[in-house]
């Protein structure tokens, strides 16, 4: 039986390659119960394939990965209960357009979970209210902003009770005004105690809410520290050359 203190979130020798082509150079990376840890690094690092591996979305070669001392790899867990414990929200809302927001958030609830209608709708509505959209749940996704369409989908993995939450790149398709009403859901997730792995170039979020920076480049774990060391006082060089150059 996993222990009281396993990590949330554990990643030991995660390799992936596509084709010849390796993405994930053996990733060791922990994160603590309610930790909020950001992933920068640029385009092809690895960050999004790392993020998808712990959702078995991807399938790593080698390695192994635990969502709270239970295995997320290996050929007898059984994946939809896995999704289950990692939620994941992505840069496209992938909301089904002929459902109202209530319905997008009480499908995995009924279909996967079996839940009865009555507790699914319930559970979608709480979910609703969590991400302020508690006055729209009747409303069809082209009603929607991005923006909330974006909250919608956060409600939709928050319903499912998971122990860890993914995101990636999730404010990257947003106008940008739109962007804050999203980091704000996020900032009150993590303030409700979630474990959040976060892939995204919000700086600014990152700096003020962020536990933890992680820096990716070529498939490798560069550099990782507190927000204000990473954006401050970088150590590695090719940290130093990106953050010089995303800030202009």
């Amino acid at each position: 039986m996993p222990g009281p203190d396993a990590p949330a979130l554990d990643i030991r020798g995660l390799h992936k390659s596509f084709g010849a082509e390796p993405v994930l150079k053996g990733i060791d990376l922990s994160l603590a119960k309610s930790e909020m840890v950001f992933v920068l690094g640029p385009s092809g690092s690895g960050k999004s394939t790392m993020l998808r591996c712990c959702n078995r979305l991807e399938e790593p070669d080698r390695g192994e990965i635990r969502v709270e001392g239970d295995p997320v790899t290996g050929p007898r867990v059984d994946l939809n209960l896995m999704r289950q414990r990692s939620g994941i929200v992505f840069q496209a809302f992938n909301l089904y357009p002929h459902l109202t927001a209530a319905a997008n958030v009480m499908l995995a609830l009924r279909h996967v979970q079996k839940k009865p209608r009555a507790e699914a709708q319930k559970l979608a509505h709480d979910a609703l209210d969590r991400v302020g959209l508690g006055e729209k749940t009747h409303q069809y996704p082209a009603q929607l902003s991005g923006g909330q369409q974006q909250r919608v989908a956060i409600a939709r993995a928050l319903a499912l009770r998971p122990r860890v939450m993914l995101f990636d790149e999730p404010t990257s398709a947003l106008d940008p005004e739109l962007v804050g009403e999203v980091l704000g859901v996020m900032r009150d997730v993590k303030g409700q105690g979630m474990t959040m792995l976060v892939v995204s170039h919000e700086m600014k979020f990152a700096r003020e809410a962020a536990d933890r920076v992680v820096f990716m480049d070529g498939g490798n774990i560069v550099e990782e520290g507190p927000p204000e060391q990473i954006f401050t006082r970088p150590d590695h060089p090719r940290t130093q050359a990106f953050l010089a150059r995303v800030r202009g």
